[in-house]
């Protein structure tokens, strides 16, 4: 028996024998009654066994905490909201002894102390709810994008394109670093003798692949990782991090935008609906400083309000002239600081904003200009408490306008000679976004560190386990 299908129907199982696997969470020995807290793994709650006077009392008193067991026991009713049923023992198996020296004692352990042992945190209740969370924010989306007719497709994560243009990619080689690396006549390294023959690295993006698929379906996703050589030790940014990237054909910036709102209320309605314990217990951990429950049902419930970059920016100037002061300048041209865009959504707004036509300077190649000349057809959504969420635009169909945005951003047409063509056969209008998934994660979850939504994170400096 699962403890997952026991929770729901345990009052149909009093009196009834069950037999249960898990790990010790904790324990309790009595004098004449002893206790352990049970999880299985199938659900975020433990079941608490009671045992007394078991032929192996003694073995199972000594065992520590993590062991794996096998419990036949009655379930047994109580009056306990808490605690609605317990499990009477009848007999204990010690499958799997755990040494005395296990790390995850019953106290609280800081966040730092649990990235060093990774592989042993997802057993405690913070992680257990963040990473249960995780998979069901995971099933959402597919859910959301299978109801809704788009076709998932598999993006490469080998590449010779770096779709940003901002070159943080991590290089692939199969050359011996180790010995003399082969040059050409020039004295630059002959690809030629890699493994592709081309100069080779992680993707960051699976955006120009999926256009590639959105102008055969019309509607279609990636999901998966992506790679950023970005040389940051923010909270914010880790080197390896799951990117999901629909793309939309016959569509605009409009369409986009409806497309973003109603997936991100969809997934978080689901979460709401789908993992009550795992939230509750983080709005727990998280005190006053945040109600995350709150957060996620106002965003259900929201009107999501639309205002360009140039109102930002002047409202944001206004705010400056009236005395306020931001760490990050403001003006037009700049980039926008997660301050800024926490300002628009908390303060001014209290409400998720998408903020539309940025200047292009500040933007990839990719996407469509307007007919102003300065600004492109691109959007980000801002969410209350933590700022940008999703990235998007609509795609610059127009070839000549896209080779000319290449070589201002120093790039290379012919090394995007396929990304051309597919413009030259139906190239309709298209448009797409990126959504962090961490990010979505940290925004469902409360948990401020990027680190601390990923399994085993990668970052600067930090590739273990």
């Amino acid at each position: 028996m699962e403890i997952k299908l026991l929770d729901g129907k345990y009052k149909e199982y009093e009196g009834q024998q069950v037999e249960l696997f898990g790990w010790i969470r904790n324990k309790r020995n009595g004098k004449n009654i002893s206790f352990l807290n049970i999880n299985d793994g199938t659900c975020f709650k433990t079941v608490q066994v009671v045992y007394k006077k078991l032929s192996n009392q003694d073995e199972i008193e000594k065992s520590h905490l993590g062991a794996g067991l096998k419990i036949v026991g009655n379930i047994v009713i109580s009056d306990n909201e808490k605690q609605p049923y317990e499990v009477k023992a009848i007999s204990i198996e010690v499958l799997a002894p755990s040494k005395e020296d296990y790390p995850l004692q019953p106290k609280k352990h800081t966040y730092e102390f649990l990235r060093e042992i990774a592989h042993l945190r997802a057993r405690t209740n913070t992680f257990n709810a963040v990473f249960r969370i995780r998979s069901v924010l995971s099933y959402a989306i597919h859910d959301y994008f299978n109801r809704e007719g788009f076709l998932m497709v598999h993006s490469p994560i080998i590449t010779s394109s770096d779709a940003e243009g901002a070159g943080e990619m991590f290089q692939l080689t199969t050359l011996d670093l180790e010995k003399d690396i082969p040059k050409d006549d020039e004295g630059n390294v002959n690809y030629k003798k890699d493994f592709f023959g081309k100069k080779a690295s992680l993707t960051v993006t699976g955006q120009l692949q999926a256009e590639a698929f959105a102008l055969a379906f019309n509607k279609i996703y990636t999901f998966g990782p992506t790679f950023r050589a970005e040389n940051s030790n923010t909270t914010r940014h880790a080197a390896e991090f799951w990117m999901l990237e629909p793309e939309i054909s016959f569509a605009n910036l409009d369409d986009l935008i409806e497309l973003a709102k109603n997936m991100l209320i969809y997934v978080v309605d689901y979460v709401l609906k789908n993992a009550p314990d795992e939230l509750n217990f983080l709005n727990q951990v998280k005190g006053e400083d945040v109600d995350i429950i709150e957060r996620l049902e106002q965003l259900v419930n929201a009107n999501f309000t639309r205002i360009t970059y140039a109102s930002a920016v002047e409202q944001l100037e206004s705010i400056v002239a009236s005395g306020y002061k931001f760490e990050n300048e403001v003006y037009f041209g700049v980039d926008l600081a997660t301050e800024h865009e926490k300002y628009l959504t908390d303060v001014i707004y209290k409400s998720p904003v998408f903020v539309t036509d940025y200047p292009k300077e500040i933007k990839a190649f990719y996407m469509r200009n307007n007919d102003d000349g300065k600004t492109v057809a691109a959007c980000d959504l801002l969410v209350p408490g933590i700022g940008e969420l999703i990235g998007g635009s609509q795609r610059e169909e127009r070839i000549d306008v896209l080779i000319d945005k290449m070589k201002e951003h120093n790039l290379d047409p012919k090394e995007y000679e396929w990304y051309i063509k597919i413009r030259e056969y139906g190239g309709v209008d298209h448009a797409g976004f990126g959504l962090g998934f961490e990010r979505l994660i940290m925004y469902v979850t409360g948990m401020e560190n990027i680190r601390d939504v990923i399994p085993f994170p990668r970052t600067t400096r930090s590739c273990e386990f």
